[in-house]
């Protein structure tokens, strides 16, 4: 027998603990916990989204819809469900959750076996469904922790509730690692197999799904054995899973083969000219009204005008004529030098190459696109567009044509200006009684100076405008305004030639095509407009500037195409410019002198920095436009101007008052912009100017060449044929170019070089 006082605890032990006590005990334990579990449900809201989770790469494309950079710190492209293939979507479900499309968010048994081995110390797992998984990664941190873990489960159910499956599918799919600085099915599938999303194929959606699980350790590219077993292993998985759901046809499955991804490649990054392109398309968007924080917070997809192949060929031209002749590293005048170029299509006003310097990553500033550089004698072009569009007259009552007789004479005042100026021909050459046309092709100062006082400075600017120009505080309604003293990039120059070259419809160069969001898309502004100068002054400066390819100071950019253009350099030599059409295509090419090596950039001249004496407009610019011309047009082009004008003379019909070389002979000296061999015939005796309405000019056969003297004398008389001296005191607007003091100080206008 038992002690007494024994029996007597054992008989408490069972009145303190009896079943229903017991019981009671558990029920009131599970009420409290259902009633914490509530109040949890009611306290816990659903967040916003975390930064990381929204953040997205914006992605630039070329024309033909390969990729040309991405840019944001979050390699994410976000795609709708209805771009991802069902099989894919599918294997995503087979992988992580096959219970997904039933469940209500949460695994109680799989999230509690995880929760407790993580507090047990038995390491860290997961267990969640695949709405858990969305939840940690759109509105939570990867923390593993028990409080973020019942977070997570009270939100996934919350989600369950307010979000159809179908968008919480393509919330984890969009939001997921799969390594490679991947996040997202359409950056995986690009990384992995170089296509996009929609179309991946089963073999290649089981893969990135089977990826999640391990995405470094998986990557077949990289993975040890144990990987690749492990990530194949996991990739059968999947796919045995999809046959068990009856998603996948057991024939189909048994033909798949295991899709092996192509090795990584490093991200586009913003060296070469990407990065000028780049920025060059986000600028124009902000001028659409997108704003800078709405490009930086991504998920944009913008397709641009650039063509790769034209782009590739503008760099191989620049690098051909100018790159691989000059020493940067080793001389300090070359290393001055910058180039830059625009290439448009006159039809459609699409920028299809962009040539920003030797690298956005060395010289952050985009040559295409900079406006501190005079355009110097390509601004002539324009004066006469003005002259003829306006049917402005000489200050005698002539009508200004390509047969207008001028004085060329260098220094000669203009008459009729407020304004005194007497600009200097380049190498202070005179050539007396000339045509526009010949003014045009060796590119006379002086004619030019007094034509923009007949046709007017204001309606000139005018002009200049609606061509597509950019006013400015150097734009001023000067007669110096003639030498193109303003500021103008080769982006300003290419689309006011493709108005030209585009029978005087305005061409508004766009780099940008198109710009998408997932939420949204920017309407692009029309890339060509009205009629903004007649086509007849159109046509005639057209013709007129073939001249200048055929016969004149741009012989060195003709080809086996037909072309038109302008040579320019500015005051000092401190810019060089050729900017040029063919009916197919423009292009604006300019050097600028820019010494980099102090705290701030300095213009600095570019005389003998490329070769001796001055780098003008119709050696290297006119070497790189002829290049780049030739390889964009495929080795030349059977296309003509179509022109309809009311002159007779220019193009390439020019007579022999111009100087370029012949077909069997070269020039014995380098020329300058204008060719300084001696002309065929004086410069007193051009041609007879004609009304005859004018005929599209033939093209040339080859080289330029020159015809038979004129016999007849002119019939006009020059506008102030007499020559006269220099002034005494220095010019008052500004002179030739600059707008300020030169390099050494002197009086503007009064440099020994002058613009051409």
């Amino acid at each position: 027998m038992g002690r007494p006082d024994t029996k007597a605890k054992k008989r408490g032990i069972r009145r303190l603990f009896t079943w229903k006590k017991v019981l009671g005990t558990f029920l009131l334990l599970g009420l409290v916990g259902i009633g914490g579990l509530y109040t949890v449900y009611l306290l816990v809201p659903v967040p916003t989204a975390n930064a990381e989770a929204t953040m997205q790469s914006n992605i630039y494309k070329y024309s033909d819809g390969t990729i040309l950079a991405r840019t944001g710190e979050i390699n994410r492209e976000i795609v709708g469900l209805d771009k991802i293939p069902l099989p894919v979507q599918h294997a995503f479900v087979a992988a992580e959750n096959k219970t997904f499309y039933k469940d209500n968010g949460v695994d109680i048994k799989g999230t509690t076996r995880a929760a407790w081995n993580t507090l047990t110390g038995k390491g860290k797992q997961g267990g969640s469904t695949i709405t858990q998984q969305y939840v940690k990664n759109f509105y939570l941190s990867q923390d593993q922790t028990a409080t973020r873990k019942l977070k997570e489960m009270v939100i996934a159910v919350k989600v369950d509730e307010e979000m159809s499956k179908n968008d919480i599918l393509a919330g984890y799919i969009n939001t997921s690692y799969y390594g490679r600085s991947a996040y997202g099915i359409q950056a995986a599938a690009r990384s992995y197999y170089g296509t996009d999303a929609a179309r991946l194929t089963t073999a290649q959606g089981a893969y990135l799904a089977s990826l999640l699980q391990a995405p470094n350790q998986y990557d077949w590219t990289s993975a040890s054995a144990t990987g690749r077993k492990l990530v194949e292993d996991r990739w059968n998985y999947v796919l045995d899973n999809m046959v068990e759901m009856g998603w996948l046809p057991a024939a189909e499955r048994a033909g798949l083969k295991f899709p092996v991804p192509r090795e990584p490649k490093p991200l586009p990054g913003m060296e070469g000219q990407t990065g000028y392109i780049v920025e060059a398309a986000n600028q124009e968007l902000m001028r659409q009204g997108v704003s800078e924080e709405d490009i930086k917070a991504g998920g944009w997809t913008f397709t641009l005008n650039i063509d790769r192949q034209k782009q590739k060929d503008l760099v191989a031209a620049v690098d051909k004529q100018l790159e691989d002749k000059i020493d940067r590293k080793g001389d300090k005048k070359a290393a001055t030098v910058q180039a830059g170029a625009t290439s448009v299509d006159p039809k459609t006003g699409a920028v299809v190459a962009m040539y920003g310097g030797v690298g956005a990553t060395e010289h952050w500033m985009s040559n295409a696109t900079r406006r501190d550089y005079q355009p110097a004698s390509t601004f002539k072009p324009i004066v006469l567009a003005s002259a003829l569009d306006n049917d402005a007259e000489t200050q005698d009552g002539r009508e200004i044509g390509l047969n207008t007789i001028y004085d060329g004479t260098s220094r000669r005042p203009v008459v009729g200006s407020p304004i005194d100026f007497a600009p200097e021909n380049e190498d202070d050459r005179s050539y007396g009684p000339v045509t526009v046309q010949k003014a045009t092709n060796s590119s006379i100062n002086s004619v030019y100076a007094q034509m923009i006082v007949d046709v007017g400075p204001e309606k000139t600017k005018k002009t200049a405008l609606a061509l597509g120009m950019k006013d400015g505080q150097d734009f001023g309604a000067t007669p110096a305004m003639s030498l193109g003293t303003m500021g103008a990039s080769t982006l300003d120059m290419a689309g006011a030639y493709a108005t030209l070259d585009n029978h005087g419809k305005k061409v508004n160069p766009a780099v940008v095509r198109s710009a998408q969001h997932s939420d949204r898309q920017v309407d692009m502004v029309k890339q060509t407009g009205e009629q903004v100068i007649s086509r007849r002054a159109a046509d005639t400066v057209t013709q007129a500037m073939t001249g200048v390819v055929a016969n004149g100071s741009g012989f060195r950019a003709a080809g086996d195409y037909q072309a038109a253009g302008k040579t320019g350099t500015s005051e000092n030599n401190r810019s060089a410019w050729f900017v040029g059409y063919t009916p197919e295509l423009v292009t604006a090419v300019a050097l600028f002198g820019e010494d980099t090596s102090g705290k701030i950039a300095e213009q600095v001249t570019l005389t003998d920095a490329i070769n001796p004496g001055r780098a003008n407009g119709g050696k290297t610019p006119a070497l790189i436009w002829g290049d780049y011309t030739e390889r964009a047009l495929n080795g030349g082009s059977d296309a003509r101007f179509d022109l309809e004008t009311e002159e007779n003379t220019g193009g390439y019909g020019e007579p022999t008052w111009t100087t370029g070389p012949t077909e069997t002979e070269e020039p014995t000296e380098e020329p300058t912009e204008e060719p300084t061999t001696a002309p065929a015939t004086t410069a007193t005796t051009p041609p007879a100017p004609t009304t005859t309405a004018a005929t599209t000019p033939p093209p040339p056969t080859g080289k330029p060449t020159t015809t038979p003297p004129p016999t007849q004398e002119p019939t006009r008389e020059p506008t102030n044929t007499a020559t006269v001296q220099p002034p005494d005191t220095g010019l008052t607007d500004g002179g030739g170019g600059g707008g300020g003091d030169d390099e050494n100080g002197t009086t503007p206008g009064l440099s020994t070089q002058q613009p051409r």
